[in-house]
């Protein structure tokens, strides 16, 4: 169910009362506002810009970008929204070092989601990132330990989480609505663009590039890089596994119910359909294997990806599958869900992200405490069968791993997949 506009105005003003009596200098100052920067406003970045400039309990005190068009362009819509310009910067230490600012949103490209968060939780920032959560499986663990460390609340943006309509069916399905369930499938059916081919190019002169690059090794800028198509290429990006089909399989492991690492992980796909520049799949196919659990079941999760079809799987574009003992449920991220008992439709319901509401969650668990419905940790679990599904497919073949150790067993060239190699960099982060 779709949170207006109104019901988020509501909602924030029932949690920033208690905003003030939270001790930590990290909270909401005692007139119950948040301060808060973005960092990326472009893109994602910038709906978040909107639900946040909507919001009256929030101050956006910065907007953070390497491009200075897209920067000046966003403190346009802030002062807009707001009334007042927020500071413009292109260097996210200079957000980080100003202590009123309590938290920050995070919507750079991949590649820069965990050491920014990282570092933002050092300087005892509350944060609120996009997904995938890392770029790699070792930067998920590091971002759990710094947040932990600092005390601090982590999101990932998996908005889904916080749909009434999505909840209503995970509390269905964890509730013995279709018995036990020992499989679930997710699937990303969707006509993607060609990024097409290109050769080595200047970077644009509104772009720091070298900011841009960050941590990772630097490699010459071309034109079909920037912007959003960063996501398509190995040092920067995951691929649309991490980028819309971390919606979907991370919606299919909570019906699922599995709260760890699969132990293997068996993949095929490639590159079917596009003649382009694109170096991750267009077309994947995931499976992935829990083992038995302390009732001694094994659970299997299935991951489907096509990016060159535009033909809907069972009524959903992006959607999941889970098949229980006593029935199954069908669920699409955006189109609402369907219970079966045997063959019989029993139960309907709606879907809808809810970004609002995923804001409003964020902000509570500053003020509270908690834990939010995207935890850090919950997101590492999901973005990490991405990073996993990814490395199967690199290699060709089959994965076993460590869901403790959080390493591949017995496959050196998969297990170097799990880290990534840096550049000698400041916000390199440490233990990577």
């Amino acid at each position: 169910m779709k949170t207006t506009r109104r019901q988020f105005i509501q909602r924030t003003g029932t949690f920033a009362a208690a905003a003030a009596t939270f001790s930590a200098g990290r909270a909401a100052n005692v007139n119950g506002r948040f301060t808060v920067g973005i960092i990326g406003p472009g893109g994602m970045g910038s709906a978040h810009l909107s639900a946040l400039g909507a919001n009256p309990k929030v101050d956006i005190a910065y907007v953070c970008d390497v491009d200075s068009n897209r920067l000046a362009a966003a403190a346009r819509s802030v002062e807009k929204l707001k009334g007042a310009a927020p500071k413009a910067v292109g260097d996210l230490r200079r957000v980080l070092e100003d202590k009123s600012v309590d938290a920050v949103f995070i919507a750079t490209p991949d590649h820069w989601h965990a050491p920014a968060t990282i570092l933002a939780c050092d300087a005892g920032k509350h944060v609120y990132v996009e997904k995938p959560a890392s770029h790699n499986l070792r930067e998920g663990r590091l971002m759990i330990e710094s947040a932990r460390r600092n005390q601090c609340v982590v999101q990932m943006g998996t908005q889904t989480r916080s749909a009434a309509g999505i909840r209503e069916a995970m509390d269905l399905l964890h509730g013995g609505a279709i018995g036990e369930i020992l499989v679930a499938k997710a699937w990303n059916s969707q006509r993607r663009g060609s990024i097409g081919k290109s050769q080595p190019g200047q970077p644009p002169a509104s772009l720091d590039y070298e900011s841009w690059i960050g941590p990772a090794p630097m490699v010459p800028f071309r034109p079909n890089l920037l912007p959003g198509i960063w996501r398509w290429w190995h040092a920067f990006g995951t691929g649309d596994f991490g980028n819309d089909g971390v919606h979907d399989i991370d919606i299919a492991r909570w019906g699922l119910g599995v709260e760890t690492h699969p132990s293997r992980i068996c993949a095929m796909g490639g590159k079917y359909f596009f003649d382009d520049d694109m170096q991750w799949p267009d077309t994947q196919n995931v499976l992935f294997e829990y083992a038995p659990d302390a009732k001694g079941r094994t659970r299997q999760l299935i991951f489907e990806m096509r990016i060159w079809s535009p033909y809907v799987l069972e009524g959903h574009e992006n959607g999941c599958a889970y098949y229980g003992t006593k029935g199954h449920m069908l669920l699409g991220k955006k189109s609402g869900w369907k219970l079966f008992a045997g063959n019989e439709v029993v139960k309907t319901g709606p879907g809808g992200p809810d970004l609002p509401a995923h804001h409003a969650n964020f902000f509570e668990c500053i003020v509270s405490g908690a834990r939010p419905r995207a935890d850090i940790e919950i997101g590492h679990l999901s973005s990490s069968l991405c990073h996993l599904g990814n490395i199967a497919i690199r290699v060709g073949r089959t994965v076993q791993f460590d869901p403790v150790k959080e390493q591949v067993v017995g496959d050196d060239a998969a297990n170097q997949l799990v880290r990534r190699q840096y550049r000698e960099h400041w916000a390199t982060p440490k233990g990577v």
